[in-house]
């Protein structure tokens, strides 16, 4: 497990730290952001959902956890203004940035408790393929957090110690589950259902700003072919 906090750390404060130093462009994460959005909803179609309902006693009941997983996402986005996808439309980076850093710290704290590797949910190899779609799915956001943060040139302190508070934020969620998982493995059932549904928002909102006029673009559909591919194949793989 020590491996898998330390990976999650070091994605983030990676993808944070870039935006320091190379300044935010949206445009220069178009493709990686699209990348990332076909790995996790790849990853949740063949492997969360599909485990979560052969897990479960109640396909309806899983069902209703999964759609409240996916409004309870739409509604984090209402305070994260899209950073979790890699941007975000903030007109005044005031006191608003905080509520996007607290729902993006929800958000990241529930991503993690689906790592836990001792989850009969999931086999060594499939922890592997959700770890690299989270942290594929975490460096963009990190760099749009810190865009929301950097208000000069400069790396100040401050902006160091956001940055290390987030980075810490799936790693809780993933020592949380493991206590979950102690209690009883039927509530961490539930959170792979709010996470598959929170995934599927989050993959499908990326999909649907990548084209915002429906223009098709083969840079685009061949990245996201990609992403597909390398989810299918990390699953078996690594």
């Amino acid at each position: 497990m020590i491996w898998i906090i330390s990976l999650l750390i070091i994605s983030t404060l990676f993808g944070g730290l870039a935006v320091m130093y190379f300044g935010y462009r949206e445009r220069s994460i178009h493709l990686p952001r699209i990348l990332g959005g076909s790995f996790l909803f790849t990853i949740t179609i063949i492997h969360i959902l599909p485990d979560v309902f052969s897990a479960s006693d109640s396909s309806f009941k899983t069902g209703i956890f999964i759609l409240a997983g996916f409004f309870f996402q739409q509604l984090l986005e209402h305070f994260t203004s899209g950073v979790e996808h890699g941007h975000f439309h903030l007109k005044d980076h005031g006191p608003g940035k905080y509520s996007v850093l607290v729902a993006l710290i929800i958000h990241s704290v529930l991503e993690g408790a689906i790592l836990t590797p001792n989850s009969t949910f999931h086999q060594a190899n499939e922890v592997h393929s959700l770890l690299l779609g989270i942290i594929l799915h975490k460096a963009p956001a990190a760099f749009a957090l810190m865009a929301v943060f950097k208000s000069t040139q400069k790396i100040s302190g401050f902006q160091v110690l956001i940055l290390l508070i987030f980075s810490l934020a799936s790693p809780l969620g993933l020592i949380a589950s493991e206590y979950i998982l102690s209690i009883s493995e039927a509530h961490l059932e539930i959170l792979f259902a709010l996470v598959g549904g929170s995934f599927l928002h989050i993959s499908t909102t990326i999909f649907v700003e990548s084209s915002p006029e429906h223009h098709f673009g083969w840079n685009k559909f061949l990245v996201g072919l990609l992403g597909a591919a390398l989810a299918i194949f990390s699953t078996y793989l690594i």
